[in-house]
C-alpha cells in the first residue's frame, strides 16, 4: 500500500479577526483548547467524499465544522458562513445562510463531554452529515445519499473545493480534539479504533462510510509531474526508511517491506538493550561482516562472529541473526533499523588525492566512502554527491576513534569544527588542524586535515555524506528557548525521522521517528551516543508535523537556550502538496 502522506492538522497561524484563534493548541495541532474567544482552527481542501472526527470535552460554548463563501473579506467571517454543524451546550445544531444569526434548529439528540462526533461531506452533491458515537443523525446514510442534514449549492460553495473549520468560543469551557485519520485514540484518550478507509487509509473511532475517505494527500488525484509516483528514485520512501521488528533468537530472521535494498543499515535496540553492542552500524561498501558502533569509539571489530549479526541486506530489506552478543536479534528484544538506499556496488574514484570506495545516490544525495589516510594535511577526497555537503560522518576503522561529525547548521559550517557521535558534550569549535577539514566541502571535494579522526597515515576510514533535497531531507540549526512551548522548525516535509543535537551544552544525540511515534506528542526517543532503552528520554517530548517539528519542553535534553543542530529525513514530499 502507497503511503498516506500528510493528514490534515488544525492551523495556528490562521486568524481571521481579533476575535479569533486565542486558544491552545497541542498534540500536533490536534487538540485546540479555548481559553476564552473564538478560534478558526483547521482548513483544508478536498475534492472528493471526506470523512473525519473530533472528541469533545466540555460544553460550554460552541464548535463544528462550517463551509465559507470563498470571495468573503476577513472582516467579514462570521457574515460568510455557508454552513455549520456545530455543537452548543449539549445539542447539535446548524446554521445556514449568510449569518452566524440564521439558526436553522436542532439536528437531533444531545452530546455528552468525552462524545465523539462524527463528520462527512459529499462535494459532488454538498451534502453533510453528522453523528455521534457511531450513528448517523437524522436516520443519516451517507454511503447511500440519505439522511444528510444539510445540502448546499455550487453557487453557495464558489470558489472553494470543500473547506474543513473548526471553530470554537466561549469562555473557557471547551476542549476538542480532531482525527483526520492520524489518531484514532484522541492524544490517548480512547482506545484505538482501527478503522481504515476504503484505500487502507486513516485510523478512526468509526469506520467511515463507504466510499469517505480520509483527510490525507495520499487520498489526492494529483498528475505526475507535482506528485511522483512512489517508483520514483526522489520519493523519499524509496531511499529513507525505518523498521521496527522483534528479535526471534534464530540464526536467520528476515526482516522485510522496507521498500528497497538498504546500502547503510543503522540498528538501535529498545528494550533491554545489550549497552555495548546497541547502535551497530553495517554498511554495502564495508560488506555484511563488518560493523561499528555509533556510542562506542572501539576500532571495528574483526571476530568472525560479527558475521552473524547482519545475516545479508536483501532486496526489501535485511536478515538478521545471532551471535554472542546477541546485538540485534536477541529472544522478544524490541528493535528498530534506520536504513539509507546509496548507489549499491561501490565502485573506484581517483578524482581526488585520496582514492576512495565509493558509493552515491544521486537522487538522495547520500554517499558511503571508504580510503585508507595519508597523513598530509589538505588531502582531498571525492564525495560525489555534485553539491555542498550538508552532514559528514567519518569513523576511523582500524584504531580507537570516535566517529567524527561535521553539520553545516554549527558555527556557519565552520571546517575545522565538529562533534563526536559517541559523546554528549558540546562541539569542538574552531580547532585548526585537530578539525576535519582545511576549507570549506565544496561540490566536488573534501579537504581533509591529518587529524587522526579523519585522515590519519595508513589508518582506514569510512564516510557517510549527506546534501539538504528538497521534499526529501534537511540539515540546519535552531534556536533553543528552554520553554514548553519549544521552537518550531520548518523542513519542508513531514519527516520520517529527526535528530538534535547541542553544539553549546552536554546533550544526547536524541532521535525520533513516526515508526516508534505513531501519533503525537513523539515521547519515544533513542539516543546514538549511548546503548540505554527508548525509555530512558520518553519525557522530552516532541510533535512531528507535516511540514516539520516542535520541540514540546523546557528540559535542556532537548531545548536548551542556545544552538542546537539537526537532521531530517522524509516520510513524503511535503514540496508536492504545498501547490493545494
Amino acid at each position: 500500500m502507497a503511503s498516506s502522506g500528510n493528514f490534515c492538522t488544525l492551523n495556528p497561524l490562521t486568524e481571521y479577526d481579533s476575535r479569533m484563534n486565542r486558544g491552545n493548541y497541542s498534540n500536533g495541532n490536534l487538540t485546540y483548547d479555548d481559553v476564552g474567544g473564538d478560534g478558526w482552527i483547521a482548513n483544508m481542501a478536498m475534492t472528493h467524499k471526506t470523512y473525519c472526527e473530533y472528541r469533545i470535552d466540555g460544553l460550554g460554548g460552541y464548535g463544528g465544522v462550517q463551509g465559507l463563501r470563498g470571495t468573503q473579506a476577513a472582516s467579514q467571517v462570521y457574515d460568510s458562513v455557508t454552513f455549520q454543524a456545530s455543537y452548543q451546550s449539549g445539542r447539535i445544531y446548524h446554521y445556514k445562510g449568510d449569518s452566524d444569526q440564521s439558526y436553522s434548529g436542532n439536528i437531533g439528540g444531545t452530546v455528552s463531554s468525552g462524545n465523539i462526533i462524527m463528520f462527512a461531506y459529499d462535494p459532488a452533491t454538498y451534502k453533510w452529515w453528522v453523528g455521534v458515537n457511531g450513528t448517523w443523525r437524522n436516520s443519516g446514510d451517507p454511503a447511500n445519499g440519505t439522511g444528510y442534514v444539510f445540502e448546499g449549492s455550487a453557487t453557495m460553495f464558489e470558489n472553494m473545493d470543500v473547506t474543513w473549520g473548526g471553530w470554537s468560543g466561549d469562555v473557557n469551557r471547551l476542549d476538542h480534539t480532531w482525527n483526520f485519520g492520524q489518531d484514532s485514540t484522541f492524544g490517548g484518550q480512547e482506545t484505538a479504533g482501527g478503522n481504515a478507509d476504503g484505500n487502507g487509509f486513516g485510523d478512526f473511532a468509526y469506520a467511515p462510510p463507504t466510499g469517505f475517505l480520509a483527510l490525507c494527500t495520499g487520498n489526492m488525484s494529483v498528475s505526475d509531474d507535482i506528485d511522483p509516483a512512489q517508483t520514483n528514485s526522489n520519493y523519499p520512501s524509496k531511499n529513507f526508511n525505518v523498521v521496527t521488528y522483534t528479535g526471534d533468537g534464530s540464526t536467520s530472521n528476515a526482516i522485510s517491506n522496507l521498500g528497497f535494498s538498504p546500502d547503510m543499515v543503522w540498528i538501535g535496540q529498545r528494550s533491554s538493550p545489550t549497552a555495548d553492542y546497541s547502535n551497530g552500524i553495517w554498511d554495502t561498501t564495508r560488506g555484511r561482516a563488518k560493523v561499528f558502533y555509533s556510542h562506542r569509539t572501539n576500532a571495528e571489530p574483526s571476530d568472525s562472529s560479527s558475521t552473524q549479526d547482519l545475516v545479508s541486506f536483501d532486496s526489501d530489506g535485511f536478515t538478521v541473526g545471532t551471535n554472542n552478543n546477541a546485538s540485534v536479534n536477541a529472544s522478544s528484544k524490541e528493535m528498530v533499523a534506520w536504513c539509507w538506499k546509496a548507489g549499491g556496488a561501490a565502485s573506484s574514484d581517483d578524482s581526488g588525492d585520496i582514492t576512495v570506495s565509493r558509493s552515491t545516490n544521486s537522487a538522495s544525495k547520500f554517499t558511503i566512502a571508504t580510503w585508507t589516510g595519508n597523513g598530509s594535511s589538505g588531502s582531498t577526497i571525492a564525495h560525489g554527491l555534485g553539491v555542498k555537503p550538508a552532514m559528514t560522518f567519518i569513523k576511523k576503522l582500524d584504531a580507537t576513534s570516535a566517529t567524527n561529525v561535521w553539520h553545516q547548521g554549527n558555527n556557519d559550517g565552520d571546517p575545522d569544527s565538529f562533534g563526536e557521535l559517541s559523546s554528549t558534550s558540546s562541539w569542538y569549535q574552531n580547532q585548526g588542524a585537530s578539525g576535519p577539514y582545511t576549507t570549506a566541502p565544496t561540490t566536488s571535494l573534501l579537504t581533509l586535515t591529518a587529524y587522526g579522526q579523519v585522515n590519519g597515515s595508513s589508518n582506514t576510514y569510512v564516510g557517510y555524506f549527506w546534501a539538504d533535497v528538497e521534499g526529501m531531507q534537511k540539515f540546519g540549526s535552531f534556536e533553543g528557548n528552554a520553554n514548553n512551548d519549544g521552537p518550531f522548525i520548518y523542513t519542508g516535509f513531514r519527516p520520517r525521522m529527526v535528530f538534535i543535537k547541542s553544539v553549546d551544552t552536554t546533550a544526547p544525540w536524541l532521535v525520533w521517528d513516526t515508526v516508534r511515534n505513531t501519533f503525537n506528542p513523539a515521547n519515544n526517543g533513542l539516543a546514538w551516543n549511548d546503548g540505554a532503552a527508548e525509555s530512558d528520554y520518553t519525557g522530552y517530548p516532541a510533535d512531528i508535523l507535516s511540514n516539520g517539528f516542535k520541540l514540546r519542553s523546557s528540559n535542556a535534553t532537548i531545548n536548551a537556550s542556545g544552538t542546537w543542530i539537526y537532521g531530517a529525513w522524509g516520510d513524503v514530499p511535503f514540496k508536492y502538496n504545498n501547490t493545494f
